[in-house]
């Protein structure tokens, strides 16, 4: 997620999916096309008011997915009302989706605060009839037309292959997510199993910080007291975590520029121009880019699509993601998340390089 204070009851989960195309007739198995064999189904017309609720606003991250939403929706010809942001509150984030659907709404596009909690909001949407679509946070359980998001294990192990390819040895230490969510436990586990298989000389360190900045920045003070011989972290959201991890360093005298003695590798996740920022400057080394437009654009095209009544199958898209089934039945559309470093930084196509 994209560094502002979040409150304890942040359960905000980050990562991504992918689109489908608005003519399609059949169904084709294991097949996720959005081509016009990527969908089938009969149902309304697609119009009527859509409801966006958002997890949170102090991160940069999801301060980014607000601003793509009205533009992406706009694209996508889906009239979506102004977004609700529930300010990191699960309970809040239920009544939102309950005062969405009082006022008429035909769609949800919900991003889940808690993988678990949100199943009250989605089984008041299911008995009025109005279909919901997920960004970057799976449901345990409830129904949805699709999960938009990444793959967040693969963003752990991205994380660990880089930083067991550049410290030969020593401590590294994972600044965690909410392990209650669906994404902090992907990442987690993902980076420990990682790291215990290919580098076995790391010796992995842990902070759970619920993906709140000022829990990451008391931890690692903390560990940094214990551990003056870090040797690399991974922040596993850029958003909430990128300015207290630079400031705890900095504090210490331990901030080093990539190259000089001393300096800690830092992977992040997110994608955010200020993880870019960092990077060029030398002060992290890497970054998994979180398709904060990608989210935007393929939750207004799939929740059109469920107001249409299409439905889709498993399998790879056409524009290189892959529609999974989870466990739980439910659909996710898992859109591509690039690592970034200083030899990509600069792609013009990265989202956090065209954001105002």
């Amino acid at each position: 997620m994209p560094g502002s204070t979040v409150r304890k009851r942040n359960r905000s989960r980050i990562v991504g999916t992918v689109a489908l195309a608005a003519g399609a007739a059949l169904v084709l198995a294991a097949c996720g096309s959005t081509k016009d064999t990527g969908a089938s189904g009969a149902g309304g017309d697609g119009t009527g008011k859509v409801g966006v609720v958002l997890p949170l606003l102090t991160s940069p991250f999801w301060q980014s997915y607000n601003d793509y939403v009205p533009r992406m929706a706009k694209a996508e010809g889906v009239d979506a009302m102004k977004t609700v942001n529930s300010n990191s509150d699960p309970s809040q984030q239920i009544t939102d989706i309950n005062n969405q659907l009082n006022q008429g709404v035909k769609g949800l596009v919900v991003a889940p605060l808690d993988s678990a909690a949100i199943e009250a909001g989605l089984d008041q949407a299911e008995r009025k009839g109005v279909p919901v679509v997920a960004v970057d946070v799976a449901p345990d359980k409830g129904k949805v037309a699709m999960v938009v998001r990444a793959n967040n294990v693969a963003y752990g192990e991205k994380a660990c292959q880089y930083l067991g390819e550049h410290i030969i040895s020593g401590k590294v230490v994972q600044i965690m997510g909410d392990l209650a969510s669906v994404n902090g436990r992907d990442r987690s586990e993902a980076f420990r199993a990682c790291v215990k298989k290919n580098f076995p000389k790391l010796k992995v360190l842990e902070i759970p910080a619920k993906w709140e900045s000022d829990t990451a920045a008391s931890k690692l003070d903390t560990l940094l007291n214990a551990n003056p011989d870090l040797k690399g972290i991974y922040m596993q959201a850029g958003g909430v975590y990128l300015a207290p991890t630079l400031q705890t360093l900095k504090s210490k005298g331990m901030l080093k520029k990539a190259g000089q003695p001393g300096h800690i590798a830092i992977v992040s996740n997110d994608g955010i121009p200020q993880e870019f920022d960092a990077i060029r400057k030398g002060e992290i080394d890497a970054t998994v880019s979180q398709p904060a437009d990608a989210y935007a654009k393929y939750g207004m095209y799939y929740i059109k699509a469920a107001m249409e009544g299409k439905t889709f199958e498993p399998g790879p898209t056409d524009h290189d993601s892959t529609i999974v089934k989870l466990p739980s039945g439910i659909l996710e559309d898992q859109l591509p998340a690039p690592l970034v470093t200083k030899d990509n930084v600069d792609d013009p196509k990265l989202w956090g390089n065209t954001v105002k």
